[in-house]
Order: C-alpha cells, then structure tokens, then sequence
C-alpha cells in the first residue's frame, strides 16, 4: 500500500493534503460496507467500519500514526466526547438513591474485573508495571460500541439501559484511574499521598470542565429551543472546546464530557431529547472513530506468546463481567438470566481503551509499548467480536430484533 500511496504524491497535489485525500476515500468504503454488513447480515454498521480499518490497517495504512497525537487524537476524543456526553446524559444520580444495587453492582464487577486480570497476567510472567495498567484499560467496557449496537438494532428494554449505565460507570473509573497512573507510570516507592493526588488532579480538573459545559448548556437550554440546528452547533463547539482544554490543563477530556452530561442530567431533569441535527455529524465522526481505532489496532505486532496473553486477558475478562454483574444483582430489580446478558453486553472495547493505553505509551515509551503490544491485539478482536456478542445478548434478552436477520434498504428487518 506504501508504494501505491507514494505513486499518488507523485502526481496528486490536493490543497488539503494527501492524508485528506486517504482518509475520505477510507471512509466512504467504510460508509458502503457498513451498509452491506447491516443490510445483508443484520449486524451493526460499525462491525463493517471496524472492518474496513482493519483491512487498511493490515494492508499498512499510514494515515494513522502511533501513538496518538495531534489532529487524530483531538478527532477520537472529541468523538469519544460527545458520546459519552449522551451516555452521562442517559443517567439520573437520583436513580442510585432509589436503586442503590445498582452501583453496587458496577463497583463489584469493575473490581473483580481488575483484580482477575490483574493476577493472571502476573501469573502469566507479566512484569507488576505492565499488569496494572494493562488491568485498568481491561475495565473500561465500551459505551462507544454498545450505544451503536443499540442504536442499528433499535433495542430498548431494561438489560439495554442496565448495559449502557454499567458500561458508562465502568468507563469513569477506568479514565480516573487509567489517566492518573499514565502520570506516575515510572515512578516507584509512590506514598500513599503521592497515588492518591493524580487521581485528585485528573478529577478535579475534569469536573472544572464538565461544570462550565454543563451551565453552558444549562443557559442554553433556557434560551434556544433544543431541537434547533443552532442549538446543536453550540452543543459541537463547547464540547470541542472542552476536549481541547480538559487534556490541557491536566484532566481527561473524555471524562469531562460523561461527568457534563450527568452533571446536565441533574440541572435540566425534564427529558431533554438529543438534537436531531447533530445525527448526521455525530454519525460521521463515529465512523471516523471505529475506522481510526481498528486501523491503529491492526498495526500491532502478533505472535504466539502475545496471542496467548491476549486471549487470556479476553476469557478472563468476559467472565469477571459476567461474573460481578451477577453478584451485585441481588436486590437491583433484575433477574439472573438479564444479570448474564447485561454482562456479556459490556465485553466489547474500543476507543476508551486505545486512548488510555495512547496516555501510557506518551508517559512511558518503554513500559507503554509493552502494555500496547497486549492492548492493540485484544481492542482489536473485541471491538468487532464485542459488538457481535453485545448484539446477540440484547437479542436473547428480548429486546431488539435478530441481530443476524438481513434488513431492508431503510433497515428494517426481514427475517423471523
């Protein structure tokens, strides 16, 4: 692919640049198979996006440049903002007073998680400083993948809203604790006070910028109708902003923009139905998202012994979720059998996790790039596998249709 694209540069001069060139051709096939996927299989349309990254990826693509940094960074994490911005949005804080099992619930499978990855990759031969970190981007499940599944499925139903507020619990944790051990990565014989501060910092800088996002939109809302294209615009910028200062000034832009949207949830209370013209800008960088993080993920190196690892952290992962929804599910107002398919709707990573190990790579080259050999092989099985399993379990749960039943050109199922 390299000698095809320095064939182009030879005689291709767009005043954009060619990169520009690259990546808008990438996404319109990701555009057309993510169609064909969801049309013909039924699937999500982001199992064809992931695809198409993969395949460029592989076929090596260089467009996407690891680690993260500069416009490619500030597109991922703005994409990754404005969805769990949505996800934040989606949860009331007064609903853990009425239903306090419920963050029991996200606590007890966010630490069984960590700690079962955590002993089995030391039990793998892992050195202490790649197991913590490669355990912290192990708990962060993926609201990016889940919301999309939900969304080309249309599901609805108490597993799926179960789903995407442990999986956006379990994404604030992992960003707290993921960006502020990416501060003290290197150094050893940390006091407690020390451990403790970057997670002070990280936090307290992101609620700073969700607090400003959230008056911002709170004032807003007064003023502008919340279904006008303006509106929406308002909604791009000040979250562009925030991504751009959150990560600035020392906090996690991400993290900014769940705690905005639960911040907005409790100012603005009255169901506040999400602008229908940020549809298509939100679908587009979506898109952008799921092509940007399989390519960068196909770019890592296999082998046997990092093949063994991942599957490991993948088995062990899947059943620490499932296992910790199921015991925090006595007394959350869920069955046993929505406890096991709410756990397997939390396996897929993506974004979330590429961005945390993009932080470690950055504070430490060495250590990093140990943690991102085992972290780009698993993001990339789970985004696809994840969305397919997370796909399944809404189905089993009665909630959507067949996730492998071919849909319609508007996409609608056709099959039983």
């Amino acid at each position: 692919m390299n000698e095809i694209l320095s064939f182009w540069a030879q005689w291709l001069r767009p005043s954009a640049g060619l990169p520009t060139v690259q990546w808008s051709l990438l996404l319109a096939v990701a555009a057309m198979v993510g169609y064909l996927v969801q049309r013909h299989t039924g699937l999500p349309k982001m199992v064809g996006y992931s695809l198409v990254g993969t395949v460029a990826g592989l076929a090596g693509f260089s467009g996407a440049v690891w680690p993260l940094q500069g416009i490619s960074l500030f597109l991922l994490e703005l994409a990754v903002a404005i969805v769990l911005f949505e996800c934040g949005g989606r949860i009331p804080l007064r609903w853990f007073r009425h239903n306090p099992m419920v963050l029991v619930q996200s606590i007890a499978e966010s630490v069984l998680t960590y700690f079962a990855v955590y002993w089995t990759l030391i039990w793998l031969d892992l050195p202490v400083q790649v197991a913590g970190p490669l355990a912290l981007v192990a708990l962060a499940a993926s609201p990016t993948v889940l919301t999309r599944v939900v969304a080309d499925t249309r599901a609805a139903g108490p597993v799926t809203e179960r789903a995407i507020v442990l999986t956006t619990l379990s994404t604030l944790y992992a960003l707290t604790l993921g960006s502020a051990r990416a501060e003290v990565i290197d150094r050893k014989g940390l006091t407690l006070l020390e451990s403790i501060y970057p997670v002070v910092v990280v936090l307290g800088v992101s609620i700073v910028v969700a607090t400003v996002l959230a008056l911002a939109l709170r004032t807003a809302l007064r003023l502008m109708s919340p279904a006008s294209e303006n509106t929406s615009m308002l909604f791009l910028a000040l979250v562009a902003a925030g991504t751009a200062v959150a990560a600035h000034m020392g906090g996690s832009a991400p993290l900014a923009a769940l705690l905005g949207g639960m911040l907005l949830k409790q100012l603005n209370p009255r169901p506040w139905a999400w602008p229908h013209q940020l549809g298509n800008a939100s679908s587009l960088l979506t898109m952008l998202m799921f092509v940007l993080v399989s390519t960068v993920a196909a770019q890592a190196a296999w082998n046997a012994p990092v093949a063994g690892v991942v599957l490991a952290l993948i088995a062990v992962r899947l059943l620490a979720k499932v296992t910790g929804v199921a015991l925090g599910n006595v007394g959350s107002g869920a069955s046993w059998k929505q406890a096991l398919w709410v756990g397997c709707a939390m396996t897929p990573m993506s974004a979330i996790a590429l961005l945390i190990a993009s932080r470690f790579v950055q504070a430490a080259p060495a250590t990093g790039q140990a943690i991102a050999s085992v972290t780009l092989p698993a993001i990339l099985l789970m985004e696809m596998l994840g969305a397919v399993i997370a796909s399944f379990a809404i189905y089993q749960a009665g909630e959507s249709a067949k996730p492998w039943a071919p849909r319609g050109p508007d996409g609608d199922g056709h099959g039983s």
